[in-house]
């Protein structure tokens, strides 16, 4: 890899990083201008509309009617790029990063726990989120652990899954009966393709930028 290669990996590193911390900063303001700046001018909404204005009308509807405050602080984040070969610029990858969030709604105050799921384009330059899926583990009541089965708890809504362990098939081998912990060990994933060793799992998943 060429010097210059590897300044535009690091830099991409970088920006991208910067892009997550900028969806967190921007969308706990409310700055929906500064939001979705974030993503691409064609960007896919959901319910066949496009586009960021439409995307600015979805994130200030489900703001006004879900939280009247939020604070979302990212950790773990996966980074891994795809294409780039010899020579040319890097211009797609994909990535996976932890969130945990605290949500004044109404009278009450819901923490959570999530993975993003993300695809990331850079377009003139800029690298920008061209999707987000997001895998929820709990969402509950900062005073009453979300202990057991279907641990997304908001108020006045019936307990269900937010599809965290259904998008890992590791999670539901390693509970299953016939796990087999004697089994070969896999040899390790090169260093773009960790995410994909994990086998994740699109299908049944809503797909819905937040």
């Amino acid at each position: 890899m060429t010097l210059e290669a590897r300044l535009d990996r690091l830099e991409s590193l970088d920006e991208i990083r910067q892009l997550v911390a900028r969806y967190c900063l921007a969308l706990d303001v409310r700055d929906l201008d500064a939001l979705v700046g974030l993503f691409p001018s064609d960007v896919r909404v959901g319910g066949g509309l496009s586009g960021r204005a439409e995307l600015k009308r979805w994130f200030d509807q489900t703001l006004r009617e879900q939280f009247t405050g939020t604070a979302h602080v990212t950790g773990n984040h996966i980074i891994e790029f795809e294409g780039g070969a010899e020579g040319e610029p890097l211009e797609h990858a994909h990535g996976l990063v932890y969130s945990r969030n605290e949500h004044e709604t109404g009278d009450d105050w819901v923490i959570m726990t999530m993975m993003y799921r993300d695809r990331y384009e850079r377009i003139d330059g800029r690298w920008l989120f061209r999707r987000r899926l997001p895998l929820y583990w709990y969402a509950t009541d900062l005073n009453k652990p979300p202990i057991g089965e279907h641990k997304m708890r908001w108020p006045d809504r019936a307990p269900y899954d937010g599809g965290w362990e259904a998008f890992w098939p590791s999670w539901k081998e390693f509970w299953s009966s016939d796990y087999d912990v004697g089994a070969d060990v896999a040899a390790p994933a090169p260093i773009d393709g960790f995410l994909a060793s994990l086998r994740p799992d699109d299908g049944g998943i809503s797909v819905r930028v937040r």
